[in-house]
């Protein structure tokens, strides 16, 4: 076996040299034809030939037989025994691999100059996955044979195995064989490669590989290669930030070159850069759940529920590898590229790593004396200021905002984790009257007063007005609620900042023209909620309906019940606001809009009343706003809450109004009995009067105590108050006469769907109250009967059933 022929050099994959004489070739015995030719190797590791064996004699080289003219037939002999000798090497492989290195060895060193024999080489130990030797045969054929097609496509095969992210074996073989190239090879190849390139997202990826490997270049390539990757996105018209162009310049290049100090560049690129980063990672890390969607995989439930770790989930950008798509750490990438540009722009900077409090501390600093400088200064700190306090907004715009909305950010496998809505506190609703009527006429009092404050509370200086105002979260609904308020106000404040002085706010501005802020859903709802906490209620409305016209250009949801849950939220802060403003007919059209929605929790009958008074979180006292889990079980309370409101204060006005005093003692059932001295107020009311007429009184109010308080009423003790409270009944009495209360007669077409006549057990005639007496006794007796009732499914009965009836009460 022509393996027993070679030596352990030879084993480790050693070639016998290109300068091997021919006269080396020999032969087996009795074999003098090529055909039988004998594997031969260098002298020093063949085995000596037998006594019988004949050295082949070298083939005759010079000029052909005299006679027969110039012979081309020599040229085509060597060409076909070349052929012939790798041929018998690729027969050879597979069953004794020495010999066919041997024939190999002995083609190479009979036709140095011809690459077949050098590629056959080389494709051996590529196959054998000999690291160092397939090395040294690549930069052979890389030297000597520069121009082969196949040695490129190779060579192309290796750098792509360089930028694959793949981790198999045949993989990291080929970076291997890289590793083993000289440095300047390596850089040869790479340029080379990159030149050929004519695709401009893989001539990227390769230059990127060679700035990457040999940091020498970047002062050459990296500026070209990041203006090159601009001008792409521009040429290919990319609708998004995010897209591979961008990507690969920011994430990839942009870090080398402002990393580097031997790259100069100016100031007005620095800040274009900056401007391209901030753009990108905001639009990184807020895309919406639609685009992710679709690329999203099983994700950990640990990674879904934190906004940091939210660069880890499955997001593939098109034309880049699912690794290449994903950035850990996205904000901290991009306050890195701020710090580098402000130290090369020679901005003020802080030694050591701030908080974003104690940055936006500084500039609030820095604009204190902006005008100092001088011209050149005051562009480099405006640039400062703007850059700086705008990151510290919107990455605290985006913490609040993911936090009390996270669906909007994480797919559809994420953990169903309930939003919150920022809502006016009207937990208050059950105190005195009289501080809440003076609450609600704030425009009258400023009318009296003349023109100094005849603003509606939209002119007021925002920043006084929402400066100390509290937001009440229950700790339940809300772990890390500390820090998320924390985000809310250093967001507000840096909105102020950039809005304070006449150079920042035009800079600004430009910024979000440009990056098409206006379009951003995340941002619409951190600014309604920011107007909401600033009292400029008239805004908000706008930014609500601004909101929803978002809403109607995006497509459609993937998460279910997520389109129900944004038109839930936009109703809910359209009524706190509409009742801020002293809209109470808005405010409870509103209400009653959204109480279509609610989807009724499941209690036990008569025990729902009592469970809210005693869950009663830690609050501070004063809390002007809160925020609430919109979920029908929170919200509907706060709805009940807002129509009690807007109802009591026109039910104890000194005109007389039965109807709103009547729903209010409906309403003040929800939580009783904390609404149990309001309730007396009511019933002090209608001693005064004499009388009270309210004919859905049997149909909504189930409260026991309230049914005894009504039935005392009509007792020799209790006053004998005349109550019309049966359906008609005043209407049956006295005819001649207009009903008791302010129910008007074009109300009862409006009633009568409600009205139970079966329930109505006597004919009632003018004239004869007996009967109406044993029709009250028998429908208190009933009532009674009903205590049990789930309170919220009548209350919501109430609602929907008398919405017309409600809204027209408050006309």
């Amino acid at each position: 076996s022509a393996s027993n022929r070679v030596s352990s050099t030879e084993e480790e994959g050693t070639w016998l040299p290109r300068s091997a004489p021919r006269w080396r070739l020999l032969t087996k015995p009795g074999t003098p034809s090529r055909e039988t030719l004998s594997a031969a190797s260098h002298p020093q590791t063949c085995a000596v030939a037998p006594p019988a064996a004949v050295s082949a004699s070298p083939e005759p080289e010079g000029p052909a037989i005299s006679g027969r003219g110039p012979d081309t037939s020599g040229v085509m002999s060597a060409q076909g025994d070349c052929e012939f000798l790798v041929q018998r090497a690729r027969e050879l492989v597979q069953q004794d691999l020495w010999a066919a290195k041997a024939w190999l060895i002995t083609a190479r060193s009979l036709y140095p100059a011809d690459f077949n024999i050098q590629y056959e080489m080389y494709t051996i130990e590529r196959n054998a996955e000999r690291t160092a030797t397939a090395g040294r045969l690549l930069y052979d054929m890389f030297v000597n044979f520069p121009d082969q097609p196949v040695v490129w496509r190779e060579i192309s095969i290796i750098t792509s195995a360089l930028r694959n992210d793949s981790q198999d074996k045949q993989t990291q073989f080929l970076r291997s064989l890289f590793e083993t190239l000289p440095g300047r090879v390596q850089c040869e190849m790479l340029l080379k490669v990159t030149e050929q390139c004519f695709n401009t997202l893989e001539r990227s990826e390769m230059l990127l590989l060679l700035l990457r490997r040999f940091p020498e270049t970047v002062v050459q390539h990296g500026v070209g290669l990041g203006e090159a990757l601009l001008e792409a996105e521009t040429i290919e018209e990319q609708e998004s930030p995010v897209n591979c162009f961008r990507k690969l310049f920011v994430c990839d290049v942009l870090p080398l070159i402002i990393n580097n100090h031997d790259v100069r560049l100016p100031a007005n690129l620095l800040y274009k850069y900056l401007n391209k980063a901030a753009e990108f990672y905001i639009n990184y890390v807020t895309r919406s759940t639609q685009i992710e969607s679709q690329h999203q995989g099983t994700q950990e439930t640990s990674d879904l529920m934190s906004p940091s770790k939210r660069s880890s989930q499955k997001y593939i950008i098109e034309g880049l590898t699912e690794k290449s798509s994903q950035i850990v750490d996205p904000w901290e990438r991009l306050f890195k590229i701020l710090n580098v540009v402000g130290m090369r722009c020679e901005w003020q900077m802080d030694k050591g790593r701030r908080s974003y409090g104690d940055i936006l501390h500084r500039m609030k600093d820095l604009c204190r004396y902006m005008n100092n400088f001088d011209n050149e200064a005051h562009a480099k700190y405006k640039n400062q200021v703007v850059y700086s306090t705008m990151l510290v907004f919107f990455k605290n715009a985006f913490q609040y905002v993911n936090s009390i909305q996270p669906s909007l950010f994480q797919g559809p496998n994420a953990p169903s984790q309930v939003p919150l809505v920022l809502l006016e506190d009207v937990s208050n609703v059950y105190g005195d009257i009289e501080i809440d009527r003076n609450k609600h006429i704030h425009k009258k009092r400023k009318l009296a007063e003349g023109r100094e404050k005849t603003m509606s509370s939209d002119d007021e200086d925002c920043s006084a007005k929402g400066r100390n105002r509290h937001i009440m979260v229950n700790k339940a609904e809300l772990a890390n609620s500390i820090e998320v308020l924390e985000s809310f106000k250093l967001a507000r404040e840096s909105w102020e900042l950039l809005y304070s002085l006449e150079f920042l706010d035009k800079e600004f501005t430009r910024i979000c023209l440009a990056w098409k802020t206006d379009t951003w859903l995340w941002l619409r709802i951190f600014l309604t909620d920011m107007i909401i906490y600033q009292g400029q209620y008239k805004k908000a409305i706008a930014s609500l309906h601004h909101l929803a016209a978002l809403q109607g250009s995006l497509p459609q949801p993937q998460i279910t019940g997520q389109g129900t849950l944004e038109h839930q939220r936009a109703l809910i802060q359209l009524a706190t606001c509409h009742f801020a403003l002293g809209e109470y007919r808005m405010t409870c059209e509103k209400v009653l809009d959204l109480m279509c929605y609610m989807v009724l929790p499941i209690q036990d009958g008569g025990k729902s009343q009592e469970e809210p008074s005693k869950i009663k979180p830690k609050f501070r006292k004063g809390s002007d706003l809160k925020l609430l889990p919109c979920t029908s079980k929170a919200i509907m309370p706060y709805c009940l809450h807002l129509m009690l409101a807007c109802f009591k204060l026109r039910a104890f006005t000194d005109n007389r109004d039965d109807m709103a005093l009547g729903h209010v003692i409906v309403l003040l059932q929800q939580e009783w009995p904390r609404g149990e001295n309001l309730f007396l107020k009511a019933v002090n009311k209608i001693c005064q009067q004499g009388n009270f007429q309210y004919e859905n009184f049997f149909s909504y109010v189930t409260n026991i105590d309230m049914l005894e308080e009504f039935a005392y009423l009509r007792t020799q003790e209790g006053g004998k108050i005349h109550l019309e409270l049966l359906p008609n009944q005043g209407m049956l009495i006295k005819p001649s006469s207009p009903p008791m209360g302010l129910l008007q007669q074009e109300f009862l077409p409006v009633l009568q769907p409600s009205i139970q006549t079966a329930d109505r057990h006597h004919t009632v005639t003018r004239g004869i109250s007996k009967g109406v007496k044993e029709d009250f006794r028998l429908a208190m007796e009933r009532q009674v009967s009903r205590c049990g009732e789930n309170l919220m499914v009548v209350l919501h009965r109430f609602c929907i059933n008398e919405k017309i009836l409600l809204l027209q009460t408050l006309a």
